[in-house]
């Protein structure tokens, strides 16, 4: 085995981030060619401790958006502290810093948004203003929209933290990411989920992305943990999200269906308040030969396009 690690991994120090980045380590790992037990040895994990880590009392978009849980990563692996970083990609910005690219997507985990809580079985069924928790702006008004009675309060926190608060009644139910709770261990608890057509996930929802400088793209190991299906629908998904210039301050949904042929995308954007919302849904067939990203890519940037035309300033939180 080498003295020197080859791939230096860098990671948030929350526990679901860690947990994702030790799948990623393992897989990593293997790629190189190295055995579980020299995981650490080859790739081993360099915690940092992000800005948005560190301020958990308001929401992202008040303290300057989703870049405040990469930009100290990003820093690193542009400083040669780290060799790669793992993110949520739905916590990712439209695109990346100079010198950093979205190297690769490992198969994506269930995308859908979970409901939780102790006293109902679904957001239906929550009574007149009950209080629901979430400092996600898509949820807020995706909620609103099914349900303008609801009080909406801002949760942010941890997993663990806003399961908590859950326990303690500061709310009645809570929204979060399947994905991150069956990483956990913890796919049993939500009471239903969300349907991703009707109610579409932040786009790249449920998806790993390994993030590394852009000279190191064509590294093999990152070859062997990319998965072909997951980057198409992803770049459906995102090309709505820059098309949206989407960021905190701005709800948008979207949802990529692959078939063998062909793909089909769901992209909507509302009104932070939920009053408001735009949806455009369309399909694109693959030419035979052609680059199925670059044409997933194209069909969100057109579906976001389209509703940015239509939706306009109304989309916008404004100060």
């Amino acid at each position: 085995m080498p003295t020197q690690p080859l791939v230096r991994i860098g990671a948030r120090g929350s526990k679901l981030s860690l947990a994702q980045a030790g799948m990623m380590q393992r897989r990593i790992a293997a790629a190189l060619g190295a055995p579980p037990e020299d995981a650490e040895k080859v790739a081993p994990l360099i915690v940092i401790t992000t800005t948005g880590d560190r301020v958990q009392d308001r929401r992202l978009l008040e303290i300057g958006g989703k870049g405040l849980f990469t930009k100290e990563i990003e820093e690193a692996m542009l400083e040669g502290r780290i060799d790669c970083a793992i993110h949520s990609l739905k916590d990712m910005p439209a695109e990346c810093p100079e010198g950093l690219s979205l190297s690769a997507i490992p198969e994506r985990e269930d995308p859908r948004d979970a409901f939780l809580s102790l006293k109902v079985e679904r957001l239906e069924d929550l009574p007149q203003g009950a209080r629901l928790g979430t400092a996600s702006l898509r949820r807020q008004a995706q909620s609103l929209h099914r349900r303008p009675d609801l009080d909406v309060q801002m949760l942010r926190g941890n997993v663990d933290t806003r399961l908590a608060k859950l326990e303690a009644g500061e709310a009645d139910a809570i929204l979060l990411a399947l994905s991150g709770l069956k990483r956990l261990g913890l796919g049993h608890l939500p009471k239903s989920l969300i349907d991703p057509v009707a109610v579409p996930p932040a786009p790249g929802q449920g998806a790993l992305a390994i993030q590394t400088r852009t000279k190191d793209i064509d590294a093999p190991w990152l070859a062997a943990v990319r998965h072909a299906p997951t980057m198409i629908a992803i770049a459906a998904e995102r090309g709505a999200l820059a098309a949206l210039e989407g960021s905190c301050k701005t709800a948008i949904g979207a949802h990529a269906r692959l078939s063998d042929s062909s793909i089909s995308l769901i992209v909507e954007a509302l009104s932070p308040d939920g009053r408001h919302r735009f949806r455009r849904e369309a399909e694109t067939v693959f030419g035979a030969g052609a680059d199925r990203e670059a044409q997933a890519r194209a069909l969100g940037l057109e579906l976001g396009k389209a509703i940015l035309e239509e939706g306009g300033d109304l989309l916008a939180l404004h100060d």
